[in-house]
């Protein structure tokens, strides 16, 4: 027979196994990410469902499409960015700004986006050739003195920009490749696009039930019944209740207004 501390290793095995099991994502046999195709269309269109309108569907949230997002759903449009990778870019292009793109800025309230992301001001250029050298610099005289170049990692400007647009709450930005457009009576209504759900598979999802004034059979002790086709935990979260955690496989949760999942815990559950 087991001594009581050997048990207490087992147990302590079977919990950190179920933790594991739940936190360390497993990912699809086949190894690729999963998609889904979606599509949407604009207010005026007459397809699709309510929910998924927008004014704007703009395609791209890099400088141009970021900057109009910001500008248009000032306006009070409901805009819908789609981008096809929302990480930080990684791009020696687009790395100075000239000060007339910084008037721009100033003009459509971005000029904050050059802010906290170690942005440097230019005045102008130096040339060098045949050991010969001159400094250019641009006439700003008339300007206000904050007004300058800017040069800054391209990949940190086009996140501010990013995440300008997307404080506005009538501004969707989301990651998706556009496949197709969505065409009605001859016009462009919309598109279709695929988004990634992640690079990894969600095999179930946990069940969690409050006991009322469960007596479990080992006071202040988690319980884990090791039961099919998973685990069942309970454990007390206060004087008076007592969490059960059930293990349902499959990634869609029985119904509990039909009635589903009442009878999956009385033939599957109860039963162990």
């Amino acid at each position: 027979m087991l001594d009581q501390y050997a048990l207490g290793w087992i147990l302590a095995s079977v919990l950190a196994l179920v933790a594991l099991f739940r936190l360390v994502p497993r990912r699809k046999s086949e190894g690729g990410p999963s998609e889904s195709q979606k599509s949407i269309v604009t207010s005026d269109g007459e397809s699709g469902s309510a929910d998924s309108n927008a004014d704007v569907i703009i395609v791209g949230a890099g400088v141009a499409g970021a900057a109009l997002a910001y500008t248009l759903g000032k306006e009070g449009r409901r805009v819908h960015v789609i981008e096809r990778d929302l990480a930080e870019p990684d791009r020696i292009v687009g790395e100075l700004l000239q000060p007339g793109g910084y008037l721009k800025l100033i003009e459509l309230g971005l000029e904050d986006c050059v802010e906290e992301i170690d942005a440097q001001r230019v005045f102008g250029y130096a040339l060098f050739k045949d050991g010969r050298n001159t400094c250019l610099s641009y006439p700003l005289e008339k300007f206000h003195s904050d007004v300058s170049g800017r040069s800054f990692h391209n990949g940190r400007f086009i996140q501010r920009m990013r995440e300008k647009a997307a404080s506005l709450n009538n501004v969707r930005l989301e990651q998706g490749t556009v496949t197709s457009l969505v065409e009605e009576k001859g016009a462009i209504r919309g598109v279709q696009y695929k988004t990634k759900d992640g690079e990894v598979d969600v095999p179930s999802c946990f069940v969690g039930l409050v006991l009322e004034n469960c007596q479990l059979p080992y006071a202040n002790h988690g319980h884990v019944i090791l039961g099919e086709p998973s685990p069942i935990l309970f454990y007390p979260i206060s004087s008076t209740e007592v969490r059960c955690l059930v293990d349902v496989p499959g990634q869609k949760v029985p119904s509990i207004s039909s009635g589903d999942m009442a009878n999956y815990l009385k033939s599957v559950v109860v039963s162990q």
